[in-house]
């Protein structure tokens, strides 16, 4: 192989586009000399991580006694030429491990072209598994193979991918060179393999509903529309699973849950992105005392399975989930927080249009007390829920799908779960009462005339569906990318999803 033409000595900042010249230069000599510039043969036979597992507790002995060979591939992220020798780090999806690579062992050309060979390029070793003398486990190479050149450099290992926008952009070099970022996937993964066997043990079915939707329902927010040219008919992504879900119960399936993707086009921030994961899940001849239960013993086993315990950091905070969750009426919490409010005032329109307009909240002409009593509980309680807390008993006017209180039928049996100050989970006793359901349906549909395109359509063929009969059942959806950004301490959402949306490169 010939040689690649080397940089100028007093060059302090690399030209990158003189290395990825350098790069294709090689790639280049590759082909000339009749080599296969990317082959797809090699078997792997063993994982870094694998072996660091299982060779722990051998030491140099015992590893040249077992003369274990074995096959390992990857990315090279670094590499130490040392006369007729060489060390290269190797990484694979499970760590690193380093190969010791000697013209005596693997020849004379194969050795040359290793020398040429780019941090970042995919090699494959095979050899023996030892120790060095500094006792590292190692593979000890008796034969190394390019298997994919590339073309482009990985970012300085010590200053690494520090752009955040361009660590969104480019996940796959995120990847490559934080093993911080690869950890939250991995979790995130675990997290929602241990949901899906929790959900499982407890005879939940899990199912899969349409992710386009005739009519947008299951949650107040706007919809991303699309239009089907066979049928010539709009369509909607979906953005909540709800009724679909409950119209599997209707149908018999007791205990249903789907983990989901959801779309709402709506703004971006640290906690929101326009497609988002959720567990969302219904239970029939349960209530919304049953999931908060349920949602507080499957919150402390993923803690415990994040962070080995239930005392979680996150963002210099430490959040207890050993001691029970708290529950909290809303009107309780706000009244608690503004004094001129109280139990007898509390529906007070006119009052609390002044309390809202002194906090400069958004008051629309038709909110009745539901509405602003909800906004001033954003404002006020909301960013202070740091424990976990289930702030329960929301009003009728912001839970058109919940079931009225028995005692209270302006107020619903509805809880929403909040952490650190953002909501993780929302559940309640459904709404299986067809003609009020139908009811409900057309106030929200005068709602979407007078201007509100958050509110949701009538959809008749749901009310169907209530009308054969839906048993007691309660609902919730918990939010996944808002729950792993807690067990792993990311500060946006952006941090949990591998492609979050972003404006296009100008």
């Amino acid at each position: 192989m010939s040689a690649p033409q080397s940089q100028a000595s007093n060059q302090t900042t690399p030209d990158l586009n003189a290395i990825e010249q350098e790069r294709r230069h090689k790639l280049a000599n590759l082909r000339a000399n009749g080599a296969q510039a990317y082959p797809n043969h090699v078997k792997v036979s063993a994982f870094a991580g694998d072996l660091h597992a299982e060779f722990e507790l051998h030491d140099a002995s015992a590893l040249e006694a077992l003369n274990r060979v074995v096959t390992i591939a990857g990315r090279m992220m670094l590499k130490r030429v040392m006369g007729k020798a060489a060390f290269a780090t190797i990484q694979d999806f499970t760590g690193q491990i380093q190969a010791f690579v000697r013209i005596n062992e693997v020849g004379d050309t194969a050795f040359e072209a290793f020398k040429y060979y780019d941090l970042g390029d995919i090699v494959s070793f095979t050899g023996r598994v030892f120790r060095t003398k500094t006792n590292e486990l190692s593979i000890h190479a008796d034969k190394v193979e390019l298997l994919s050149k590339s073309l482009r450099a990985l970012p300085d290992k010590w200053q690494g991918l520090n752009d955040t926008e361009t660590r969104y952009r480019r996940r796959y070099v995120d990847l490559i060179v934080s093993p911080e970022s690869r950890a939250v996937f991995a979790m995130r993964a675990k997290i929602i393999g241990h949901i899906r066997a929790f959900m499982e043990q407890r005879r939940f079915v899990e199912v899969e509903t349409p992710m386009m939707h005739y009519i947008p329902g299951g949650a107040a927010a706007k919809p991303f529309k699309t239009h089907h040219n066979a049928l010539d008919l709009d369509l909607y992504l979906r953005v909540a699973p709800e009724l679909y879900l409950k119209r599997l119960t209707v149908g018999g399936m007791d205990r249903v849950f789907e983990i989901n993707r959801n779309f709402r086009n709506e703004g971006v921030s640290t906690r929101h992105n326009p497609e988002f994961t959720m567990m969302e899940f219904y239970w029939a001849y349960a209530d919304f005392h049953d999931l908060m239960d349920l949602t507080e013993t499957l919150l402390r086993e993923l803690a415990q399975l994040a962070t080995g315990g239930l005392q979680v950091s996150y963002q210099a905070k430490t959040i207890d989930f050993e001691p029970a969750f708290k529950r909290l009426r809303i009107d309780e919490a706000v009244f608690t927080a503004i004094p001129e409010l109280n139990a007898s005032n509390g529906r007070d329109l006119d009052l609390l249009k002044r309390l809202c307009s002194a906090r400069k909240l958004r008051v629309h002409a038709g909110d009745g007390w539901g509405k602003l009593q909800l906004a001033l509980f954003e404002h006020e309680v909301e960013p202070h829920l740091q424990r976990p807390t289930f702030m329960t008993h929301y009003p009728l006017e912001v839970s058109p799908l919940s079931r009225s209180c028995d005692d209270d039928k302006e107020l619903t049996d509805r809880f929403e779960l909040f952490i650190a100050g953002r909501e993780i989970a929302n559940g309640f006793s459904e709404l299986n009462d067809p003609e009020d359901q139908a009811e409900r349906f057309r106030a929200q549909v005068q709602e979407k005339d007078a201007g509100n395109d958050e509110a949701m359509h009538f959809d008749a063929d749901y009310i169907r569906a209530l009308e054969y009969g839906m048993p007691p059942t309660a609902g919730e959806g918990i939010g996944i990318d808002r729950l792993v950004m807690l067990l792993t301490n990311c500060a946006s959402i952006r941090d949990v999803l591998l492609f979050p949306y972003m404006r296009p490169e100008s």
